[in-house]
């Protein structure tokens, strides 16, 4: 695969994305090779089923499956070289990653359908959405016999959407929010999940909502469970950092 897209001679990269280098349909960089970015861009979506550390990378640039720019191949080539938030209508990223025993077995990012005027906002909306799967996976495991008897904890980093989910009322500052986000609050006033504050250096679901620096992407990724091939050895066959 690396050789069908001339990536032979990659080094490799600590991280899929650079934080500052921010993604947008016309970036001036010239056209490329529609054809090629698609299968480039949908060998990486395969590669996602089992490994969530570049899930966000990847739906960002299957946003730019039309028409993609020069920029957009190469910044698929630095994904891919290593492991295989939208500038064009400010929507945000809503990310979240389940876990049972001790791994995470259910993980998704994708773009908000509204547009969020505060982080409080945005937070708020990804935690509905995680709330909805919530519910369907408990849904899953009941039909397997495995009844939750408690709450699903849900880890959010925003003091702020904390506050407008445990608040029943309505406020007019939220009205503008499409209403079934606020499923949420009814989740939560019936026992289904409870939301609890954790600090933002460890909230998981950064990783699939935006471009993080080298040592947290690291440390995240870590918490996901992701092993990189070269610390597998002893458990797999490895050899020239490959599986065999």
């Amino acid at each position: 695969m690396m050789q069908r897209f001339g990536l032979q001679d990659c080094k490799p990269i600590s991280i899929p994305l650079v934080p500052a280098d921010k993604l947008k349909r016309d970036d001036e960089s010239g056209a490329s090779n529609e054809a090629e970015y698609r299968k480039l861009v949908g060998s990486l979506l395969y590669r996602i089923a089992t490994r969530p550390d570049i899930m966000y990378a990847t739906c960002l640039l299957a946003r730019f499956m039309h028409s993609p720019t020069n920029k957009h191949y190469g910044t698929s080539k630095r994904v891919l070289s290593d492991w295989s938030g939208s500038e064009d209508d400010m929507k945000s990223t809503s990310g979240y990653a389940f876990t049972f025993g001790s791994g995470v077995f259910s993980w998704a990012s994708v773009k908000q359908q509204c547009v969020a005027l505060s982080t409080a906002e945005a937070e708020y909306v990804s935690a509905s959405e995680a709330t909805a799967q919530a519910a369907w996976l408990r849904f899953v495991l009941e039909d397997f016999g495995e009844m939750q008897t408690v709450a699903t904890p849900l880890n959010c980093d925003n003091t702020s959407a904390i506050a407008i989910t445990k608040n029943p009322i309505f406020h007019q500052k939220t009205k503008h929010i499409n209403r079934r986000y606020h499923y949420i609050k009814e989740a939560l006033q019936q026992g289904v999940i409870n939301l609890i504050y954790c600090p933002t250096k460890e909230q998981v679901a950064d990783i699939f909502t935006k471009a993080l620096a080298r040592e947290q992407f690291s440390y995240l990724r870590e918490l996901l469970g992701v092993k990189l091939v070269h610390n597998l050895k002893g458990s797999v066959n490895v050899q020239n950092g490959k599986l065999i």
